[in-house]
């Protein structure tokens, strides 16, 4: 890779690297240890990818086993969190923000798989290479993490929807 295509796509994909670290990790300075390692590995990869595509998928693969590298380290298994103050401002929006908060409370699965599906536009095979998962697997983690928000965003938890649920497709 030459270096102008390095910085090309650095440029290009370091917010996506930081996005799927973030959501996996749930914590800024990780996900950007996991944006460096990510850039590094790319940096001393000697291999040619054959389109955008690929490159994409490798970034996402890359990112993906760096954030569960992370979750499973020696530190992260034996140290107790402190309270932190979210370093990242709240969206404008009460609805948007109430919706994060549902996503950033799922499982890690769950929480990468509705990242990169919605937010990423990943098709379930791309989703599925990613997490290294069958795509029916992803379908029903999906299924699983729609059931799990729409709960979640509900009025009270009396199965009443809110508009924002119908409104997102929840429903």
């Amino acid at each position: 890779m030459t270096e102008e295509a390095f910085r090309q796509a650095a440029q290009t994909y370091s917010d996506t690297i930081y996005r799927v670290a973030y959501h996996a990790l749930k914590h800024c300075a990780d996900a950007e240890d996991v944006v460096q390692t990510v850039l590094l590995r790319l940096f001393e990869c000697r291999k040619e990818f054959e389109s955008e595509e690929h490159l994409k998928h490798w970034i996402l693969r890359v990112s993906v086993n760096e954030s569960r590298k992370l979750l499973r380290s020696f530190w992260r298994r034996t140290s107790v969190p402190l309270e932190e103050w979210h370093e990242q401002a709240a969206p404008e929006d009460g609805e948007k923000a109430e919706l994060m908060r549902a996503v950033m409370s799922l499982e890690t699965k769950y929480r990468l798989t509705v990242y990169l599906y919605y937010y990423e536009g990943c098709s379930v095979a791309e989703v599925a290479a990613a997490l290294r998962a069958n795509p029916s697997t992803v379908q029903t983690w999906l299924l699983r993490a729609r059931a799990r928000l729409r709960k979640e965003l509900s009025n009270d938890g009396e199965g009443e929807e809110s508009d924002y649920v119908r409104s997102t497709g929840l429903s």
